[in-house]
């Protein structure tokens, strides 16, 4: 992934990155919108935030998403569209493509490009690698959190994990 934002803008390297191990039809990862919200605000540019796929077997629209994701992004509005399906995660359950093509009508993004997207598998690779490099350093559930190294699992519990993710962030941008 690039350092230009949604907009097209470059800004200046982040001096941390924050990987994010979502999947878009998870509960979990919807609560957890308000701390990654609270970071973006809080250190801005500083910290790079990346949202890296891990679909669940258990939720059978997940996979789709996360390529749906992948477009939504390609077109300049990946975070407001992950935020926009979470938003929604039950919805997806019952409704599945059709609320993902929804959403991307919603968000002005190129409709039949998306519908495209979603039936050629142009984002199948970013996504299976993305869930392979998650499998590989131990992650099991959604959401989980990997910054300098370090592996916070918040599938079972947010508390506490943003005021731990801070912790190793202002010692990493104070480096």
């Amino acid at each position: 992934m690039d350092n230009t934002t949604d907009s097209g803008t470059t800004h200046p390297r982040p001096n941390a990155t924050l990987d994010v191990w979502c999947e878009l039809q998870c509960p979990d990862c919807h609560r957890a919108q308000a701390d990654l919200r609270a970071l973006r605000e809080r250190y801005g540019d500083a910290l790079e935030i990346r949202l890296r796929h891990f679909p669940l077997e258990k939720h059978k629209h997940a996979y789709a998403a996360a390529q749906a994701f992948e477009e939504a992004y390609e077109q300049g509005k990946g975070q407001q569209y992950a935020e926009a399906v979470l938003a929604r995660t039950g919805e997806l359950g019952e409704r599945g493509e059709e609320l993902l093509m929804e959403v991307a009508r919603e968000l002005g993004l190129d409709a039949e490009e998306f519908s495209s997207a979603l039936i050629d598998g142009r984002h199948l690779l970013v996504v299976d690698a993305d869930q392979a490099e998650g499998k590989a350093i131990g992650v099991k559930g959604t959401p989980t959190y990997v910054i300098d190294g370090q592996r916070l699992d918040g599938g079972k519990s947010q508390d506490g994990l943003r005021e731990r993710i801070e912790e190793i962030a202002d010692r990493l941008l104070q480096e």
